[in-house]
């Protein structure tokens, strides 16, 4: 049947499913960390979140429900408040957090991927992305 069809007709299936896989989202490598896992692999940690350009930012994630960080060794304090505290819950397969000032006190929510034992990916509600390493128990 595809054989009585011009030469054009015959490839739009194919251009198709390939203009479907680039429109798609690339999915990130490794598994998506579910409400169990944020729960045993971040809460009650300190995770380093890489830093632009260089070095790490650390948040720790207490199992009161609260969130702190500190900008003051990637230097942030030259442009923001250095030190904030917030809170964190899970929703949904998605590690939340809102913070007194940064961001303007705005919730969020990321996407974990896990990228290697103790690394992970991270994808922001707002698309932004970024890695972070899994640090001690605090």
């Amino acid at each position: 049947m595809l054989t009585r069809l011009p030469p054009l007709l015959r490839t739009l299936p194919l251009v198709l499913a390939i203009l479907t896989a680039l429109a798609l989202p690339a999915r990130p490598e490794g598994d998506r960390f579910s409400n169990s896992d944020i729960e045993r692999l971040i809460v009650g940690k300190r995770i380093y979140l890489a830093a632009p350009l260089g070095g790490e930012f650390p948040l720790n994630y207490r199992r009161s429900g609260t969130v702190d960080g500190s900008g003051e060794a990637v230097g942030l304090g030259r442009f923001a408040k250095p030190n904030d505290t917030g809170k964190w819950w899970i929703r949904e397969n998605r590690l939340c957090q809102q913070f007194s000032t940064w961001y303007k006190g705005a919730p969020m929510c990321f996407e974990l991927y896990r990228t290697g034992e103790r690394t992970l990916k991270w994808i922001r509600d707002n698309g932004q992305t970024g890695t972070a390493r899994i640090g001690e128990t605090i």
